[in-house]
């Protein structure tokens, strides 16, 4: 099996969350809305359960938090949600605004908006660490603007935002602030009464739960987030997310998040510890040439590591690294052939746009595996040196036509 650094895209399920979710699948597999037997009782604690450690991990009270699907129907909920709210009797804002590394389940239903139904929509610059300052999001605001939309942290090259910042500014202006916390959640500390949040994305699987679930925290307290929901049929989460609940993913769903709060700290020290390592030795390896860093030198997630490695050609680099199991993106744009959005906004030149590698580690990462996966990398890109190198030698019409 290939060495799996790739946690930005998918964690693996943890065992313990595993053994939390079994029983409800087999034992106890009532519908959580079936009130007049033991049956729906069951589920309805365990949903109950889960909802308070899922709202204990990010400051939040249980009733503030909806499940989804994930955090790309989290997303579609507060950005849509907010914007039909906003367009009722009385209403007069028309204005969102979001930042240019947004993850595209963010980008794209704000985009949708703005061309098919009127909204006007301001796209924040990030500076060259692809991170969004509180002062370009001021001078984005209107007057009219109902909606902001920063993530916590991105996707790709890990880079934090002062979301706490955003969000007060926010607050102060009477505007709705959301963040897509995919990427966030369970790896560092997030409090959404301290950042002033209104609505917060999350998933389960990107912090060692099950795939297809995660949560929307929707505000209840003071400035209660107004939502429409997308979805009709049953009132299901208080009536914005229609659906039979999925107890045994739910259940998982909580379980990752009690063991994040329990051991979130500890895991996030022991893989920023491998990072540094990992970088340093491939940096060591190549003997500190042509390997640029994509993100925030020291504001960034603990398990993230972005690197450029000029001199080679992208998809070559991806296609001798078949023992490893990296990215040259987000997952959900990694079958598209053009260069990342993330680096493009972060000013990247498009070549080494292309030649760029997303280190994702997570809890099950070992030392043995980040020391292995140097070695691959940097022996694979001094290969691919050469071979351009000599390639040009021998063909000096093509050297030239390069440069």
């Amino acid at each position: 099996m290939p060495i799996y650094l790739d946690n930005h895209a998918t964690t693996r399920t943890d065992p313990r969350v595993v053994e939390a979710m079994l029983p409800y699948f087999t034992e106890q597999y009532g519908n959580a809305s079936s009130v007049s037997h033991r049956f729906g009782w069951e589920a309805s604690d365990a949903v109950d359960r889960a909802r308070e450690q899922v709202a204990a991990l990010i400051g939040a009270e249980p009733s503030e938090i909806v499940f989804t699907s994930g955090a790309t129907e989290a997303n579609n909920l507060a950005l849509k949600g907010t914007a039909l709210a906003a367009r009722g009797p009385g209403q007069g804002g028309d204005h969102l605004v979001c930042s240019s590394v947004e993850h595209r389940a963010v980008l794209d239903p704000l985009r949708r908006l703005a061309r098919e139904s009127g909204w006007h929509l301001t796209i924040v610059p990030s500076d060259p660490h692809g991170r969004i300052s509180v002062e370009a999001v001021e001078q984005a605001l209107t007057d009219r603007t109902v909606l902001v939309s920063v993530m916590a942290a991105n996707n790709e090259v890990g880079t934090l935002n002062p979301i706490g910042a955003i969000g007060r500014l926010c607050q102060d202006r009477g505007i709705v602030f959301h963040t897509d916390a995919a990427q966030t959640v369970g790896k560092i500390p997030i409090d959404v009464q301290a950042d002033a949040i209104d609505l917060l994305s999350l998933t389960a699987h990107k912090f060692h739960g099950p795939k297809g679930i995660g949560a929307l925290f929707v505000r209840r307290q003071g400035r209660r987030a107004r939502l429409a929901s997308l979805v009709d049929g049953g009132g299901h989460e208080r009536g914005l997310r229609s659906g039979t609940l999925p107890v045994p993913l739910i259940v998982g769903l909580g379980r990752a998040a009690e063991l994040a709060r329990e051991e979130g700290p500890a895991d996030a020290d022991r893989m920023r510890s491998l990072r540094d390592r990992l970088d340093q030795s491939i940096r060591t390896l190549l003997h500190n040439q042509g390997v640029v860093l994509n993100g925030h030198p020291t504001e960034r997630l603990p398990n993230n590591l972005n690197l450029s490695f000029e001199g080679v050609e992208g998809e070559a680099l991806m296609m001798n690294l078949r023992t490893l199991a990296v990215s040259s993106g987000a997952a959900c744009s990694s079958s598209e052939p053009e260069p990342s959005h993330v680096l493009r906004a972060m000013g990247r030149d498009e070549r080494l746009g292309r030649a760029s590698l997303r280190f994702g580690l997570g809890r099950f990462t070992t030392c043995e595996e980040v020391e292995l996966a140097s070695t691959i990398v940097a022996e694979t890109v001094t290969r691919l040196r050469q071979s351009t190198c000599n390639s040009q030698v021998n063909h000096p019409d093509l050297a030239r036509a390069d440069l």
